[in-house]
């Protein structure tokens, strides 16, 4: 076969193309195919995605993909923030949730019932999941109930701005890597204890925030209820508490608001509205004096 002037084979060339031609079109509509469903998967999962009713309906009873039920309640929500009536065809389901034995389900829920005080099925539903056995659960609640003027959960909203305790849940030795002052999400895992059966435990954060303080060092024996550090509230948790004392707030909660006032170690966000909250928790105790 002639060469060019450059002591290539033109046809040689040629046949190598076509060769890898196929090969390319593989390669691209891989790709094609990867950004497809990539798309897809994150628009099913996008909770600003609008759904229809029947798709409402179908995403509730999905308890399996705890996603759906918690896209359909956002889409719940946002009906009865626009004073939608038709969210009310969904109340006897949320009504259920509230009872669900999935903590992310009564989270949740507990948030949404919030957004129609004029409901007395989720007013008696929140009343119940204020006394429920997980944080977070009893702490939305309480928040929601205040919109009900209800401050039946102001001991639960008080407790916001306080450590929290972590409690062992059962006796052993502790190990953690951990340090104070950590970031934490829900469910991070805190630390472990060995069981005296060689059993090892899990404990894991019920909530999101901060470290506060380690009080069982790691490899310290501990007894079951032992508290082994406490945890301070994330910054969004604490601002919607001062914001709802501002409301039932009493004469004797204003020490721990002042704290927030006077602090130098929380944002202006949180400072300002514990300056506000103050000033409404004292006119509403001069108005009844």
């Amino acid at each position: 076969m002639a060469e060019d002037g450059n002591g290539n084979h033109p046809g040689i060339r040629a046949v190598e193309v076509r060769k890898r031609t196929p090969g390319s079109k593989w390669i691209m509509l891989l790709a094609i195919l990867f950004v497809v469903a990539t798309f897809l998967a994150w628009y099913f999962t996008w909770f600003g995605r609008e759904l229809s009713d029947a798709d409402i309906s179908k995403y509730l009873n999905d308890e399996k993909s705890p996603r759906h039920v918690q896209h359909a309640l956002n889409q719940i929500q946002e009906r009865i923030e626009r004073r939608d009536p038709s969210a009310k065809n969904w109340y006897p389901q949320l009504i259920a949730l509230s009872n669900n034995p999935e903590t992310e389900f009564r989270l949740t829920v507990a948030w949404v019932m919030g957004y129609d005080n004029q409901s007395a099925e989720f007013h008696e539903a929140l009343k119940k999941l204020v006394q429920d056995k997980e944080p977070l659960v009893r702490r939305n609640a309480a928040l929601a109930l205040v919109t009900f003027n209800d401050p039946s959960g102001r001991n639960e909203v008080l407790s916001i701005l306080s450590p929290f305790p972590v409690k062992a849940p059962a006796a052993g030795v502790i190990a953690s890597s951990l340090k104070e002052d950590s970031e934490i999400a829900r469910n991070t895992l805190l630390a472990r204890i060995q069981a005296p059966d060689g059993k090892v435990i899990e404990l894991r954060s019920p909530l999101l925030g901060r470290i506060n303080k380690i009080l069982k060092t790691n490899g310290a024996h501990i007894s079951a209820g032992d508290e082994v550090m406490n945890i301070n509230s994330d910054e969004g948790s604490v601002w919607e508490a001062l914001r709802a004392l501002s409301f039932i707030g009493r004469k004797e909660d204003l020490p721990i608001i002042q704290s927030y006032a006077n602090s130098t170690t929380v944002s202006n966000r949180i400072r300002e509205q514990a300056t506000l909250t103050a000033k409404q928790v004292e006119r509403a105790e001069h108005r009844e004096e």
